[in-house]
């Protein structure tokens, strides 16, 4: 059977990825997304871009939204659009506000207005938790939030009037945090694509053989983003709305320093004698040490398992950006 399906920000990371799986695995589904007319870059989704129903829509401004929700009336909606790159959130609170926090009120709105009943998925991130110490590990759907940047506190925000719309008006919200995900298509401005690119850049002779790199001591648990968006589809088929679930490989394998993976990456690349330092410039006002997360619920109504090896998460990091580096993308 058919569906109307929305994804908000498929010309990001996530979403793009996310438009490749239900292109492959729901071939009847109606892929409809929102873009800012000429603003947003469809690089990431020109191969998949005649599948796709284009909406435009700028998701801070209430009039927009509500126009192009009741233009889709879609049934199932991947919220991905949001400012996600931490160290600007710093500088502009104001903006990761009105995307991540007002964005979602007004499709939350959108769909209260009409009486929808699409489910809608949020998702969260493990940046929430902030300030985690070890004894606290792992970290569960109840453990403290201490958020230490702006992005962070936009993100519970978002999450939590998401929960409100659902226990006040009934939404179908479907709340996650997804631990670190990472894979082709990462831009350059977070941790592993940016040591990606920068060896793709030293091995095509564009730069001296020295990274640049800030904090890179901070633990996570890792994984693909291919895995992700799969288990983004199972927590729109089988969570129930309104409850929060945590999302994310667990596997020891999984669980690297950002320096472990920069080092592997190193090992990985076709030229010899790659070094690196921490560049002050790159080097966040407050770090989150450790992001660690029991995602055990997740897996036990959904059946989702993490399949992409850690390993691959870092060669197709660094593949993606040799691409790119070639096509002079960069």
């Amino acid at each position: 059977m058919s569906s109307r399906i929305l994804i908000t920000g498929v010309t990001g990371f996530v979403g793009s990825h996310m438009a490749d799986f239900i292109v492959q695995n729901q071939p009847d589904a109606e892929i409809y997304a929102t873009r800012r007319w000429h603003l947003s870059k469809m690089d990431n989704v020109r191969h998949i871009q005649d599948r796709i129903n284009w909406v435009d829509c700028d998701l801070t401004d209430p009039v927009s939204t509500r126009a192009a929700f009741e233009k889709v009336a879609p049934e199932r909606i991947f919220h991905f659009a949001a400012e996600s790159f931490v160290s600007p959130s710093w500088n502009n609170p104001h903006r990761y506000m009105a995307v991540n926090y007002n964005g979602t009120v007004n499709l939350l709105e959108a769909m209260r207005i009409s009486g929808s009943q699409a489910r809608m998925l949020i998702p969260g991130s493990g940046e929430e938790y902030g300030e985690i110490e070890e004894s606290e590990l792992p970290i569960r759907e109840t453990s403290v939030l201490r958020p230490v940047n702006p992005y962070a506190v936009t993100k519970i925000a978002q999450d939590l009037i998401g929960f409100v719309y659902h226990r006040s008006y009934g939404l179908n919200v479907i709340r996650t945090r997804a631990f670190n995900h990472e894979g082709p298509r990462r831009e350059n401005v977070f941790g592993i694509p940016w040591y990606a690119y920068q060896i793709a850049r030293v091995e095509a002779g564009l730069q001296e053989p020295e990274l640049r790199v800030g904090h890179i001591d901070d633990k996570r648990n890792f994984t693909h983003v291919a895995d992700m968006v799969a288990a983004y589809w199972a927590a729109m088929e089988k969570l129930p709305p309104g409850d929060l679930f945590l999302i994310g490989s667990e596997d020891e394998s999984s669980i690297h320093t950002f320096r472990a993976a920069l080092e592997q990456l190193i090992a990985m690349a076709k030229v010899p004698g790659i070094t690196y330092r921490i560049d002050a410039e790159f080097v966040r006002p407050t770090q989150v040490p450790r992001l660690i997360g029991d995602t055990s619920r997740f897996r036990q109504i959904t059946g989702w398992e993490p399949k992409v090896p850690y390993e691959r998460i870092l060669s197709d990091t660094l593949d993606y950006w040799r691409g790119r580096i070639a096509e002079g993308r960069h």
